[in-house]
């Protein structure tokens, strides 16, 4: 994929498909100009990235096993998938009560004590953000998302906690996770054994 060369734009477009996994919508200039080149693929409404697509990102976001900046990238990780496991643990608490019931949201009292938790983890995972911006710059709008899908639940409506059809909280953290092992060329197997190591005590 070395040989591919696409434009600033296209290629901005590229990596935020491949972050995101997909996308809806008329497609954009740049998007169409990736669709023409076999980088995403369009059906109707929906836009996804190709193999060929996520193997020109997972190149070109890479860092080099030598890069300075890996050895700080890679220490804050590792503070970020225990708090990455309380979201995941928070999430699925929002969605299903401790009896196995689907939670219907008419406990205020359950979903305040899920929403302060959210507040912890929200607070751990700010400085961690910080440090990961200070060494990759792209991901500095990933603050103000989140701040923004937090906002949003408060005014009310539920679905902005976890819901995957909008930049809910958890699918925003997603995009940061993801964003992350393409970055430090780590796959999911090896991110969620890890996590599990971490999450353990049994070190990395």
């Amino acid at each position: 994929m070395t040989d591919v060369v696409l434009a600033n734009d296209e290629r901005d477009a590229l990596v935020t498909m491949v972050v995101r996994g997909m996308a809806r919508g008329e497609a954009t200039a740049e998007q169409q100009a990736l669709a023409d080149a076999g980088l995403i693929l369009i059906k109707g409404p929906i836009m996804m990235p190709t193999p060929a697509g996520t193997t020109f990102v997972a190149e070109q976001l890479r860092l080099p096993d030598d890069a300075p900046e890996r050895e700080r990238i890679m220490a804050t990780f590792h503070r970020f998938l225990p708090v990455n496991r309380q979201l995941r643990d928070l999430c699925t608490a929002w969605q299903v009560r401790p009896d196995g019931s689907v939670n219907d949201h008419a406990d205020e009292n359950y979903d305040a004590d899920i929403r302060d938790r959210l507040d912890d983890i929200d607070d751990s995972v700010a400085p961690l953000l910080k440090r990961f911006t200070e060494d990759i710059p792209r991901m500095a709008g990933y603050r103000s998302q989140l701040t923004e899908s937090l906002a949003k639940l408060d005014d009310g409506d539920d679905s902005w906690l976890a819901s995957p059809l909008k930049d809910s909280y958890h699918t925003v953290w997603m995009h940061i996770h993801q964003e992350l092992l393409l970055t430090i060329g780590m796959s999911r197997k090896e991110d969620e054994e890890l996590e599990e190591r971490l999450v353990s005590g049994a070190g990395a």
